[in-house]
């Protein structure tokens, strides 16, 4: 014990080349995985380089793999609800090829900044800026209420870097108990899989083949027998301990069933190789050509606020669930290597303005379909986030395998094994006793009656105050922690969405501002 003691402290002390070993010297690759996150000292905001700072291992292919099929569904969803949402609002011609091009630029220059150079060399601490997947089904109603998309994106980078400047994304963060988070995670697990199953039968139930008189509905089966296979190999991964394979191994396997059950009829590839307009000029210079929209003004602003502030808002509690993973999944000795919320903060905030700046238009968010895949297959940020940024680089320009990412048995499986499972599993391990699952259990039921960021902004002022939860941490917190930071929280997210409309859906409460 003494010698593995000595050995810790020697390590401790040694760079992280000097401290490296060879697998071959470690009885599983799990032993050498955990021993490569124990040495790493990751540099922030200074050069990082392989071999020096961090090495390559083929697991880095698994989160980048899952990573680049998420984010091309995501990309594309988004461009999509843009053109659909301004097209109507203003009167343009915006349709599935401008949503693509878009989503082609969103996936060269931030891609190269963001992931390659900024997670990749410059701070491994980070995690990538992807996409901010609950904003995604609110694009339509930020379009019709007028917003401008370089006018959110300015909005959200700014209040980004505020937040991140105080340190307010890591105090966040801190003052959600292991209940609360745990209820969360196991919230947004039940739901993402509802979703992406849901989606699934939907695309199946409307398959037609009129050339061989198959009508809409015949074909329902397929999506039946996709999720019983995705299952089996699921399950046969978490026997093996292998589910940092689940993402590209249930992707595939669901491209193939799907193709083999009788639906290979409904893939067209369509996306054809080349580049982008990556000139900014002609995205945002004028109102007849790129988004036809020009550049923003004082109304677009205006319109913009309130869903910017509920972006930056949601930002914590997405961290939060990502910042868990990790630690879930890393073995001890492993504070190094996880991601800093408040330099992810940055990123996402600095990603934000300037992949909207050169043509963009996605919302950021902490990317979870890299972060989630890569904390199962025990990894760091960096050797995956420059293999994640080369390939999605790569597909933007190749084209055509756009079309296979995006196609339902692809896209709704990989997100259903490599996001939303993963969620639901990790909170239910943080629910370990009664105080956790008290405070777990009223999370949810929040998250049902409204929706998960304002039911994580409530619990956590009821857990901070021992009205819920563990009746002795309210002793271990200051009055700023306990009341007035919840409190705040609490009501930015309750006057965000009531002034943008989120609960007119369910209640009719209108949105109290129009425009």
């Amino acid at each position: 014990m003494s010698s593995n003691n000595q050995q810790s402290q020697n390590e401790e002390e040694l760079s992280y080349s000097e401290a490296h070993r060879p697998a071959s010297e470690f009885a599983s690759r799990s032993d050498y995985l955990d021993h490569e996150l124990q040495i790493m000292k990751p540099r922030r905001f200074g050069l990082n380089l392989p071999g020096r700072d961090f090495r390559f291992e083929i697991e880095d292919l698994v989160p980048a793999v899952a990573g680049t099929i998420g984010i091309i569904a995501m990309y594309s969803a988004v461009m999509m609800a843009w053109a659909a949402g301004l097209s109507e609002k203003w009167d343009l011609s915006l349709g599935v090829d401008f949503a693509i091009e878009v989503a082609r630029v969103e996936m060269i220059i931030p891609a190269f900044l963001f992931c390659i150079l900024a997670s990749g060399f410059i701070n491994p601490k980070a995690n990538l800026a992807g996409n901010h997947g609950p904003m995604i089904p609110m694009i339509f109603m930020i379009a019709m209420a007028g917003a401008h998309p370089l006018a959110l994106a300015i909005l959200i980078g700014v209040f980004g870097l505020i937040l991140s400047a105080i340190k307010g994304g890591s105090r966040l963060v801190n003052l959600t108990s292991e209940g609360v988070a745990g209820g969360l995670l196991v919230f947004l697990g039940f739901t993402g899989s509802v979703s992406q199953i849901d989606s699934l039968i939907a695309w199946s139930n409307g398959l037609t083949n009129e050339a061989e008189g198959i009508a809409a509905g015949d074909l329902g089966y397929i999506a039946l027998i996709v999720l019983a296979i995705t299952v089996i190999v699921y399950a046969v991964l978490a026997k093996l301990g292998k589910r940092w394979l689940a993402i590209p191994l249930c992707a595939v396997t669901g491209f193939v069933v799907a193709m083999l059950a009788g639906a290979g009829f409904d893939l067209n590839f369509t996306t054809q190789p080349g580049l982008p307009n990556l000139n900014p000029v002609y995205w945002w210079g004028s109102t007849e050509q790129g988004w036809q929209l020009g550049l923003p003004n004082l109304q677009h602003f205006i319109a913009s606020l309130p869903f910017a502030i509920l972006a930056v808002a949601m930002w914590s509690p997405d961290f939060l669930g990502h910042r868990i993973f990790q630690e879930l999944n890393y073995p001890k000795k492993t504070e190094k290597v996880l991601m800093d919320v408040d330099d992810t903060m940055t990123m996402c905030s600095i990603r934000q303005m300037v992949g909207t700046a050169v043509g963009g238009g996605n919302i950021t968010s902490s990317w979870g379909t890299y972060m989630i895949p890569a904390a199962i297959a025990k990894r760091p940020i960096p050797g995956g986030a420059i293999l994640l940024g080369s390939l999605v680089m790569l597909i933007a320009i190749v084209g055509y395998p756009m079309d296979a990412a995006v196609w339902p048995p692809v896209m709704r499986i990989a997100l259903l094994v490599g996001v939303s499972l993963p969620l639901l599993e990790a909170g239910m391990q943080m629910i370990k006793d009664s105080k956790d699952s008290q405070s777990a259990g009223i999370c949810v039921f929040a998250a049902m009656v409204t929706n998960p960021v304002l039911a994580w902004a409530l619990t956590m002022l009821l857990d901070n105050n021992g009205l819920i939860g563990d009746k002795e941490r309210p002793k271990k917190l200051s009055s700023l922690d306990r009341i007035v930071i919840p409190t705040v929280v609490l009501i930015i997210c309750a006057a965000a969405m009531l002034a943008v409309g989120m609960l007119e859906g369910k209640y009719g409460i209108p949105a109290l501002l129009q425009f």
